[in-house]
């Protein structure tokens, strides 16, 4: 059985390359160099390590499958093999995984165990060893068809600052407000300016990213509030 270090040592040697959001990737072609989306980098890799699909439309003909965070997150649901964010952190070739809202992506990194990652991150940035610290995860994601290693834990992780999302009930404060003012003011309409983080303002906050080459999963954290002027 693949380990999660070899999944790890195979998706490195893409750092720097393209992302296109909705790319869609032959997951059996060990050639393949991008464009990727995240979903798409992470489903590869994990093909190209265990020769199984995982996080995909339909897990059985790789050279088509689509790959997708929601898929991810049933296929992990599914298989019992969600962890605390804190392991995956610690863990060579576990995923970290955001789940998708509504009409909206979500995000899935690779953790290099050490509190990095290697993504397919966004348009601007292309592939990327990123940071797990000060983002917003959902879970860790550890596959059954890859073995790891026990983590060692030596640290928790660092959580995010404010990030504004959709949730139920809506988020609601005067930063709501500011950032709706701010995206009308670009162009990008929220609906009403009524300081509720509704469906409107999540894609106007989409659009807005995807504008930006930013990673475009409607979630107004700290870069894209840098971006607007907001902080």
């Amino acid at each position: 059985m693949a380990t999660g270090e070899q999944l790890l040592a195979l998706a490195a040697p893409h750092v720097g390359e393209t992302y296109v959001l909705g790319a869609r990737v032959p997951k059996d072609n060990p050639a393949w160099t991008g464009p990727w989306d995240c979903a798409e980098f992470a489903s590869w890799c994990l093909y190209q390590a265990s020769g199984r699909l995982f996080g995909c439309d339909q897990n059985t003909k790789p050279a088509i499958a689509d790959a997708y965070t929601g898929y991810w997150q049933r296929d992990a649901l599914a298989a019992h093999c969600t962890v605390a964010v804190a392991v995956a952190r610690a863990t060579p070739g576990a995923f970290l995984l955001r789940y998708p809202a509504a009409g909206l992506i979500g995000h899935v990194a690779i953790s290099d165990g050490q509190g990095g990652t290697v993504e397919a991150h966004s348009t601007a940035t292309g592939v990327i060893r990123g940071q797990v610290d000060g983002r917003r995860w959902d879970v860790g994601v550890l596959p059954p068809m890859l073995s790891y290693a026990e983590p060692v834990l030596l640290q928790p992780t660092v959580p995010p600052g404010l990030v504004l999302r959709l949730k139920q009930p809506n988020m609601k404060g005067a930063l709501v407000t500011r950032l709706q003012q701010a995206l009308a003011a670009r162009g990008f309409s929220p609906g009403d300016v009524d300081g509720a983080y509704g469906p409107h303002t999540a894609a106007a906050v989409h659009a807005f990213q995807l504008s930006q080459g930013l990673l475009a999963d409607g979630e107004a954290g700290d870069k894209t509030l840098k971006a607007l002027g907001l902080r």
